[in-house]
């Protein structure tokens, strides 16, 4: 199991990869991207318990993830091909026509590691759901995770799938919030304003964790919380990761100005100098 400075070293240079795909397509979503690359990292390579080798799209004996926040398609294909879904080299190839990598995650060219297309916010959860009841029902012992954006959380779908979740008892459900309040044309506050989130799914039948998004110690800890409380209850559990958009370049970092903007080349020298590179660029 890596330690925590390994899995920090992981994710400096899942941010490096979200730079320079996103600048070499100008096209894409950096600002998410950045904010989940801690929350996915340690989510690959510590806490999911799966086989990249042995992939295949009915998830069976290993643990699931969805992407519901599709946009944010740069952290998800960095982790996957950095924990060895596919060559890191096919990075480059992100948002190319005939590309595997499109900018939305697709099953069409059957990439592995994607269990289902995203990227029409609010579905990722109902998604999630169906697949953590139909390993319920083949009696396997696997997590099902999925991952969300805050501003996705205004979406009426959500709160109708958290509603099933939880009265049908899903606890192999571990569903993640990017709380990072911003979204493409705002503060989540200014936009929808979504309350107090941590009280509205507790009151959907939920156990809630909250941690830093940011801190590999907190994250870890928050999955091993969450898998102590499905065990204990009858319940799924939302983690509430506190991020900040855009972690890791200062001129990106807490504003909505790089949710789905490229940065210029110049730009990207900039980003990249603020990022260790500690793997080794594709």
């Amino acid at each position: 199991m890596p330690t925590n400075q390994e899995l920090n070293n992981i994710a400096s240079q899942v941010r490096r990869d979200i730079i320079r795909m996103v600048t070499s397509a100008q096209s894409g979503h950096p600002g998410g991207s950045l904010s989940s690359a801690d929350i996915l990292t340690a989510l690959f390579f510590s806490e999911l318990k799966h086989s990249p080798a042995a992939w295949s799209r009915d998830g069976k004996g290993n643990d699931m993830f969805f992407l519901s926040a599709g946009h944010i398609s740069p952290v998800f294909y960095s982790v996957l091909a950095r924990s060895g879904y596919f060559p890191v080299s096919e990075l480059a190839t992100f948002r190319q026509f005939g590309s595997r990598l499109q900018g939305h995650p697709s099953v069409e060219k059957g990439l592995p590691g994607v269990y289902s297309a995203s990227g029409s916010l609010g579905q990722g959860l109902s998604v999630a759901t169906g697949a953590a009841l139909a390993k319920k029902a083949d009696k396997e012992s696997n997590y099902v995770y999925v991952l969300m954006g805050d501003g996705e959380s205004e979406e009426g779908q959500v709160w109708e799938a958290a509603a099933f979740a939880a009265h049908n008892k899903v606890n192999n459900l571990i569903a993640i919030t990017d709380w990072n309040k911003q979204q493409i044309d705002g503060t989540t506050e200014e936009v929808f304003g979504l309350g107090d989130l941590e009280q509205k799914w507790r009151s959907f039948g939920w156990n809630v964790v909250v941690a830093d998004g940011h801190d590999m110690e907190a994250i870890l800890s928050a999955f091993k919380s969450a898998k102590e409380l499905e065990k204990s209850e009858e319940k799924p559990v939302m983690i509430l990761m506190k991020t900040n958009m855009g972690k890791g370049v200062d001129f990106m970092e807490g504003t909505c100005a790089w949710h789905g903007k490229a940065p210029k080349p110049q730009e990207a020298e900039k980003a990249l100098a603020q990022i260790k590179e500690t793997l080794g660029d594709y």
